[in-house]
């Protein structure tokens, strides 16, 4: 249990003993100002203003009836009714303590764990990576980590796009490049090349493009020979993705994806039981289903076409399927997608359609965390300067290049400076996206993003390597440290308590997948370790053995809490930079 969850529990027991009504919460927070308390409980007003009665008042019997033993040295009423909890330096100390000797850094499991399904990445494998599959990547990443490490049950969903009329194009090109290098790796070694290669032989000729249709029938018929010139066409291309997902420091695998072919035979089915409910009717030759819940604003409901008037389907149709799969062969208890904010109303429309369907009951939470979108230095969506789509592969190329001279000018002499380079270089294009609120567009722009200054990776992965080094001049381990944690100054106690917080931190990005929040508290713990270290003396001779000993511990605390969470970002440290 966390401060936060240890202080509400306790204010709420209070607030019951008070008389005030059960569902009124305690709303206990971190205090936002110095001077007012560590944490603050607030719920005083709304309960006040519920039982018809003067807050500050309210909130007084709310103290008398708290009993916080030798958690908090000092409990105050403020303003209308804020209640101030000013927190023992002696039991942080022990707290702290235990933390730190703590392999799990007292990151307790969910009290509750969900099986939870998390859809993300999910390029199509047509084209090479591009930058738009960055975001989708790395944020969907970071919280199937942290899901994990909360001791949730994980599946990992690449929902890529294997399956489709393109892929009769592709195919029919792929039979004809291999009959004159007898591979199909020589023949994708540039998807990207390949793609337009076909699309351009598709166009200029009537007999390539009947024989491409013809596979497309083939394909979905199961003929063997066109499975297999697919299968050959998937197997590359996956070997691209899973590239570019080990550079970037990603966990997904082979093992995770189920993209669109999987749920081929589940289609037609699909659109049966929507006929047979009612839901799905013929328009112009489709089937069409039209949804009320999302009319528009002259009362037109919202038209979700399941099967085009040729027979073919839909991205909704397998996204359908997906989602009962999902449910109820998986047993998902929350289904994450992390798709662009551009996907919206289709996801709306998915998610409305499959609880009216029935292919998910009440109890399966849908979320679709919308993010905004890389944009250049223009005000326009990132492209090359000749205006295309910028690969992922070069993207984090340069990143490393760009790290390895800034990290040249530094420090000429590192040893491992590769091994480095490709930390910062990645860290730094993972942590400019992540830093920034979901939700949100954002600037794409290196030379902030590298930088060894402000809110950037290269500043945390500094951090910890200075805290490290620490011990280096002490010629010690931090496991051979021992003696009590004492906090004695202010700046040991903001310390300690922001490094108590992680926990917490985790948990809130678990539940509103923002993992900025995450990122602004990694800051704020390397930005008050400066201040400590500034403050108060570790390695001066002076210092008190026991002193010292104790801030060596604070030190292990720092390191331990700045590289756990950099991994919950998908982000590495060195020891040396």
């Amino acid at each position: 249990m966390n401060i936060r969850e240890l202080l509400s529990e306790k204010v709420k027991s209070a607030m019951n003993a008070a008389g005030i009504p059960a569902e009124c919460q305690p709303m206990v927070a971190p205090a936002k100002k110095a001077g007012f308390g560590d944490y603050q409980a607030n719920g005083a007003m709304a309960a006040a203003k519920k039982v018809g009665t003067n807050p500050r008042e309210l909130a007084g019997k709310i103290t008398d009836e708290l009993e916080l033993g030798s958690i908090a040295d000092k409990v105050e009423i403020a303003g209308p009714g804020f209640i101030n909890i000013h927190l023992n330096p002696a039991w942080l100390s022990e707290q702290l303590g235990n933390a730190e000797r703590d392999p799990a850094l007292a990151i307790r499991p969910a009290a509750e764990p969900q099986t939870v399904v998390v859809d993300y990445s999910s390029p199509n494998l047509a084209k090479e990576m591009h930058v738009g599959h960055l975001r989708s990547s790395i944020i969907g990443d970071a919280l199937v980590r942290i899901l994990s490490r909360l001791g949730h049950k994980v599946i990992r969903q690449n929902h890529v796009g294997d399956w489709g009329t393109q892929f009769g194009m592709l195919i029919a090109e792929l039979e004809e490049q291999m009959a004159d290098s007898d591979s199909a790796s020589m023949a994708l070694s540039d998807l990207e090349v390949f793609y337009q290669q076909a699309k351009a032989h598709f166009d200029r000729e009537q007999a390539f493009a009947d024989k491409a249709r013809d596979y497309v029938v083939r394909l979905q018929s199961g003929d063997a020979k066109t499975l297999e010139l697919w299968q050959s066409f998937k197997r590359v291309s996956l070997a691209h993705s899973a590239d570019i997902y080990n550079k970037l420091n990603v966990t997904l695998s082979d093992e995770d994806v189920c993209g669109e072919s999987f749920y081929n035979d589940d289609l037609a089915p699909l659109v049966s039981e929507l006929q047979a409910q009612g839901l799905c009717q013929e328009d112009q030759g489709a089937q069409v289903v039209f949804l009320p819940e999302l009319a528009d604003k002259e009362g037109n409901p919202s038209p979700v076409i399941v099967q085009k008037q040729g027979g073919g389907f839909l991205y909704a149709t397998t996204d359908l399927a997906a989602i009962r799969y999902r449910a109820n062969t998986l047993h998902a208890d929350r289904i994450l997608y992390f798709i662009d904010a551009r996907q919206s109303l289709h996801m709306q429309q998915v998610f409305t359609l499959a609880r009216k369907a029935g292919f998910v009951d009440e109890h399966v939470s849908l979320e679709h965390h919308a993010f905004g979108t890389m944009m250049g230095a223009d005000g326009k969506p990132f492209k090359t300067r000749s205006g295309g789509t910028v690969k992922l592969a070069a993207l984090l190329d340069e990143a490393i290049e760009r790290a390895a001279k800034v990290i040249t000018d530094k420090n000429p002499d590192l040893a491992d400076a590769d091994d480095v380079a490709r930390k910062v270089g990645i860290g730094a294009v993972k942590y400019a996206d992540l830093c920034k609120t979901r939700t949100n567009d954002y600037v794409f722009n290196w030379d902030t993003m590298l930088s060894f200054e402000g809110n950037t990776a290269p500043y945390l992965q500094y951090a910890y390597t200075r805290v490290r080094s620490v011990f280096r001049k002490a010629e010690i381990e931090p496991v051979a440290v021992s003696g009590e944690i004492v906090l004695a100054q202010e700046q040991e106690k903001a310390l300690a308590i922001k490094l108590l917080q992680l926990g917490e931190v985790l948990g809130q990005v678990a539940d509103d997948a923002l993992p900025h929040v995450l990122c602004t508290y990694l800051y704020d713990v390397a930005s008050l370790f400066m201040r400590f270290y500034e403050a108060c003396p570790i390695l001066k001779s002076d210092v008190d053995p026991a002193m010292r000993a104790s801030r060596l511990r604070i030190c292990h605390a720092v390191s331990r809490t700045l590289e756990t969470g950099l991994d919950m970002l998908g982000i590495e440290v060195s020891e040396q930079m």
